[in-house]
């Protein structure tokens, strides 16, 4: 299947929502518990964030099938100083293993470098740790943090993960 990658339309955040969820829930499972799944899932609700996020000057790029249906994203704060942070990279579990991560990380890398950002940085899930190594990142430490959901403290990590830009 084709796909090509394209900025965000207001019409895209219903799918965002959607695959976002269906990435965390299905692809989520392979390496965290059940209830790290629930609390993490639980952050990422609802179409209304990314209108927000787009509202707020963040830049989202979005993989998008033949039939212009969005099934991968990319999300970039606006660059600050030398640094640009890649808050949220997410891929439809049906369109994985398919070469959009690099693409789209591509997008980001070369907004964020048209902008003079010097270093890109993230916090990278278990799951798209290879994707980004793969990119280039390097992992600068893990992080181990609680998420509250359902009155709980939910234990569960993430890796902070750069990549210099030249």
């Amino acid at each position: 299947m084709p796909y090509s990658i394209r900025s965000f339309r207001r019409s895209d955040a219903p799918a965002l929502a959607q695959l976002t969820a269906a990435a965390i829930n299905t692809v989520g499972s392979a390496r965290y518990s059940p209830e790290q799944v629930s609390a993490w899932a639980a952050r990422h609700t609802g179409p209304e964030r990314f209108l927000d996020r787009n509202d707020q000057g963040h830049l989202i790029w979005v993989a998008v099938s033949d039939a212009d249906i969005a099934v991968a994203y990319s999300l970039l704060e606006p660059p600050e100083e030398a640094s640009a942070h890649l808050d949220m990279l997410y891929c439809h579990p049906d369109h994985t293993r398919k070469g959009l991560a690099p693409r789209l990380l591509f997008a980001a890398e070369e907004y964020a470098r048209e902008q003079s950002a010097e270093r890109i940085y993230t916090e990278a899930s278990e799951l798209a740790r290879p994707a980004f190594e793969k990119a280039g990142y390097r992992v600068t430490e893990r992080r181990d943090f609680t998420i509250l959901h359902e009155g709980k403290d939910v234990p569960i990590h993430n890796f902070a993960m750069e990549k210099l830009l030249d």
